[in-house]
């Protein structure tokens, strides 16, 4: 290698410049000992090159190959949660019905006079021994009273039975597809900020029944 004759012609210089010295000199100013320190100090003057020139060679050559290895930055942002469930739904005059199971709660979906879109949600209190329905209280032809928890919620709270009005057909339950989709934000320091978001279920019929939470709202996606 070019490298390694160019050190070996700079060893060979510092022992012949060392001897010269050694001529030129009296004995008490040149001795075998300087020549050996002369010599030592030219080996590793040499060594020293040589490996500083291996490790540029090396690099050099590595250089237009190497790729540099990035690591993506995660994603906080919670992924959305889909899922199957079983739900209950009753359609009413005024307004919708649905029975979770998960979380045992009933989602009633009405309007307001402005017509926008109420969603409410209440606990499901209704206990296996309780009376289903109340025979005091006759529907009008072709329309029901809703049973079991629906009918409780509808039977105690006032609000709830006016905005809904009878029932148009009896509870139905199915298995259905769920899906939770998270609101919130990703901040600069990229944590995940908590938010309103909206569940989606598929009704019966295959309608889409988004709710929204931030408004309190609801609509449907075909």
């Amino acid at each position: 290698m070019p490298l390694m004759r160019g050190i070996c012609w700079l060893i060979a210089c510092l022992i012949f410049f060392a001897a010269c010295q050694s001529e030129s000199t009296s004995p008490a100013d040149a001795t075998a000992t300087d020549l050996a320190d002369a010599l030592a100090q030219a080996i590793a003057t040499a060594e020293s090159l040589a490996a500083t020139a291996t490790a540029i060679s090396a690099a050099t050559e590595a250089a237009p190959t190497a790729t540099p290895t990035i690591t993506p930055t995660p994603d906080p942002f919670p992924e959305t949660i889909v899922g199957s469930i079983y739900v209950a739904e009753q359609r009413f005059e005024g307004g919708w019905m649905f029975w979770l199971q998960p979380n045992s709660q009933i989602w009633v979906l009405t309007a307001n006079d402005e017509g926008q879109n109420i969603w409410s949600v209440y606990d499901d209190t209704f206990v296996e021994g309780e009376a289903e329905s109340d025979p005091q209280i006759l529907p009008p032809e072709s329309r029901f009273q809703p049973i079991r928890g629906f009918g409780k919620l509808w039977r105690e709270n006032p609000e709830v039975r006016l905005a809904t009005g009878w029932a148009m057909g009896a509870e139905l339950g199915h298995t259905t597809r769920y899906e939770y989709h998270h609101g919130g934000f990703v901040n600069d320091a990229n944590e995940y900020v908590p938010g309103p978001g909206y569940h989606q279920v598929k009704s019966l019929n295959g309608d889409i029944v988004v709710f929204i939470e931030d408004s309190r709202s609801w609509r449907i996606d075909n």
